[in-house]
């Protein structure tokens, strides 16, 4: 970076994604058709002719760099998989604050094979789990929001 060298983040990724979004906001014609024929994208004329840059911008990306597809392949390949799961670590997710294991009642420790075997028959019990939860007011939740 001394020597006036960008990091290899920021000129493989972020040049990249800031070169479209400067072509896109300055509606530069010549450049956002090489970009979206080198990525082999097929924008609708609704989008590119669209009053707001920013649909444009929107259909690009979500072509191009699809959220739910990168999401998806980072919890996969990160995230470890639920057959290595060890024995202590069922328990403890099993239970909750102080209370032990041994304290749950007998129809719950009897989940803990089927929360190791991680079976999909018709027959396995199915286990929800909800590792983090976030209060939402209920007017933001898409039913409740006006038309």
């Amino acid at each position: 970076q001394s020597k006036g060298k960008k990091p290899l983040f920021v000129q493989l990724v972020l040049d990249n994604i800031w070169s479209l979004y400067e072509a896109v906001m300055k509606r530069d014609k010549e450049k956002i058709e090489k970009i979206v024929t080198s990525l082999g994208l097929k924008i609708g004329p609704r989008e590119s002719q669209h009053a707001d840059p920013k649909v444009h911008l929107n259909a690009i990306c979500s072509q191009w760099l699809p959220i739910s597809d990168a999401v998806l392949s980072m919890v996969c390949n990160k995230l470890p998989s639920p057959f290595d799961i060890t024995a202590e670590r069922v328990e403890k997710l099993m239970c909750v604050g102080a209370r032990t294991f041994d304290s749950l009642p007998p129809e719950t420790q009897e989940l803990k094979s089927a929360f190791m075997k991680c079976s999909s028959e018709g027959t396995a019990p199915v286990i929800v789990f909800v590792s983090k939860m976030f209060a939402v007011d209920a007017k933001a939740l898409p039913q409740n929001k006006p038309r």
